[in-house]
C-alpha cells in the first residue's frame, strides 16, 4: 500500500483511524481545533480512545494548516454529523471539509467518507463541493468512496482494527484501492459493499435497528411500571432464551443511535414516504427524560416527600459509560425536566470535563464527596467508579428518608434493602 493518508477531523473517530494508519504509515491529522492539535502534539487524547503510548508510536503529522493535505493523495473524513433542533440533518461540518479538501485536492486523490449520512450524501452534496473547489471532475480527475465509521466510544474490544470494514467505491478500480488501503491496517477484513449508497444505507440502518431495539424496551418498562412488575426482572427471565436480544431500557443520546434515524427519515421522506415505525421509536425515547423525572416525583409525593426545592442528585452526565463524550447527553434533558418542578439537580460524572460540562451545558460538577443529604440520588449513567461503589456509600448520599433510583440497573439492591434504602428502577 503505497498511499499517502491525510485523516480530516480527529475526534472520537479520526483520530482511532488516524493511529492505526500512523502505526505503519506516515499520515497527516487534520483538525480546524487548535487546542486539539496541540494537545495531541504533545502526546495526550483527552477523549481517551487512544492511549499515550500508542498515539507516541504514530508517524503522524498534526497540523490545522490545510495546505498540507496537498501531500496526501488518500483523504479519509471523519468530522460529526449531527441533527439540528428541528431533527434534520446537519450537514456543515461535512460541507466544510469537503471544501477545505477540495481546495487542496489533486488528480489521482481519492476522498473517503467516514461520517454517517442517508444514502447519496456522498454523491450528491460532496461531490460537487470538491468538484467546484477544486476544478477538476470527479470519475475522471479525481474519485470518492465510502466506508461508514463503526468506532464505538468507550470501548476498548471492538476497536478500529477489529471491526469489520465496510467500504465502497464509485467505480471497481476505486473500490479496490478503498479496499487495499483498509486492508493494510484493518485485520478484521473488509467487505466490499455494492455501491456507495449501499454502504452509507449499511451504516444507517445499524443504530436505527438498535435505536428501534431499546424503544421496544423503553415502551415494554412503560408498561411493566402501570402493572408493578420490575422490568430488568422479566427481561432477565427472557434472556434465558438462546436468541433474546439483550437490549435493556434507557435513555437513548450521543451522536449515533439518537441521531442516525432522522437522517434515514429525512431522505425517506424525500423520496415521499412516511416512515411510522422508526419514527414511533425515535418519539418513545425521546420522551424518556419526562417519563422517568415523572416517576421520580411520582416516588416522592408518595413518600410524602416535597418536591419543589428538593435535593436530587444527579450521577453522570456524558451519554454513554466509561466515556467522556457529552455530546447529546439525554441526562440534560432530565435536568430540564427536574427544573419544570422546581428541582435544580445537582450533578457529578466520573468521567466528563468540568470545562467542556459548563461550556456545553451550563453545568457546575460538583465532588461526589458533596453528594449527602439527598431527597433523591439518581444512578444516570453505569461509571466503572459508580459500579465500584458499595451500599453504604449509595447510603451515605441520603438524607434519613431518601432514596435511589437506578436507572441503568448498577446499584447493589440486595444490600441496600437490608440498609433500609428505598431504591426503585426502570
Amino acid at each position: 500500500m503505497n498511499r499517502k493518508i491525510s485523516v480530516i477531523g480527529l475526534g472520537y473517530v479520526g483520530l482511532p483511524v488516524a493511529v492505526a494508519f500512523g502505526q505503519s504509515h506516515k499520515v497527516i491529522g487534520f483538525d480546524l481545533n487548535q487546542r486539539r492539535i496541540e494537545e495531541l502534539k504533545q502526546g495526550h487524547d483527552r477523549t481517551l480512545e487512544v492511549e499515550d503510548v500508542d498515539l507516541a508510536a504514530t508517524d503522524i503529522m498534526f497540523t490545522c494548516d490545510a495546505a498540507d493535505l496537498k501531500h496526501a493523495d488518500f483523504h479519509i473524513v471523519a468530522v460529526p454529523t449531527p441533527i439540528n433542533h428541528a431533527n434534520q440533518p446537519d450537514l456543515r461540518p461535512m460541507l466544510s471539509a469537503s471544501k477545505t479538501i477540495g481546495q487542496q485536492l489533486k488528480k489521482g486523490d481519492i476522498v473517503v467518507f467516514e461520517s454517517t449520512v442517508y444514502p447519496g450524501a456522498t454523491e450528491e452534496e460532496c461531490v460537487p463541493i470538491l468538484e467546484a473547489e477544486s476544478g477538476l471532475d470527479c470519475g475522471t480527475d479525481f474519485t470518492v468512496g465510502y466506508s461508514p465509521e463503526r468506532i464505538n466510544p468507550g470501548d476498548k474490544e471492538h476497536t478500529f482494527t477489529k471491526i469489520v470494514k465496510v467500504v465502497s467505491g464509485q467505480d471497481q478500480a476505486t473500490l479496490d484501492i478503498v479496499a487495499e488501503v483498509y486492508s493494510s491496517v484493518v485485520t478484521a477484513g473488509v467487505h466490499k459493499a455494492a455501491t456507495i449508497k449501499v454502504a452509507e444505507a449499511a451504516k444507517v440502518i445499524e443504530n436505527t435497528q438498535r435505536d428501534l431495539n431499546i424503544a421496544l424496551m423503553n415502551e415494554l418498562a412503560v408498561i411493566f411500571e402501570k402493572m408493578g412488575i420490575d422490568t430488568l426482572d422479566v427481561l432477565e427471565a427472557s434472556g434465558t432464551k438462546w436468541n433474546f436480544l439483550p437490549f435493556r431500557p434507557g435513555l437513548v443520546g450521543g451522536h449515533c443511535i439518537g441521531v442516525d434515524p432522522y437522517y434515514l427519515t429525512y431522505k425517506a421522506e424525500q423520496v415521499g414516504y412516511r416512515p411510522e415505525v422508526i419514527q414511533a421509536g425515535r418519539r418513545i425515547n425521546d420522551n424518556m427524560a419526562g417519563l422517568i423525572v415523572e416517576r421520580c416525583v411520582k416516588q416522592m409525593i408518595l413518600q410524602d416527600r416535597k418536591v419543589k426545592g428538593a435535593k436530587v442528585a444527579i450521577l453522570g452526565l456524558t451519554f454513554k459509560e466509561d466515556c467522556p463524550d457529552l455530546r447529546n447527553s439525554k441526562i440534560e434533558d432530565l435536568i430540564k425536566e427536574f427544573k419544570e418542578y422546581g428541582v435544580e439537580p445537582i450533578i457529578h460524572d466520573a468521567m466528563a470535563d468540568p470545562q467542556e460540562a459548563h461550556d456545553i451545558y451550563g453545568v457546575e460538577l460538583t465532588e461526589l464527596t458533596d453528594i449527602k443529604d439527598c431527597d433523591l440520588v439518581i444512578a444516570a449513567v453505569a461509571h466503572k467508579e459508580y459500579k465500584a461503589l458499595n451500599a453504604n456509600d449509595f447510603a451515605g448520599m441520603l438524607s434519613s428518608s431518601g432514596s435511589l433510583f437506578d436507572l441503568k440497573g448498577i446499584l447493589p439492591r440486595k444490600e441496600l434493602s437490608e440498609l433500609d434504602v428505598k431504591v426503585w428502577r426502570i
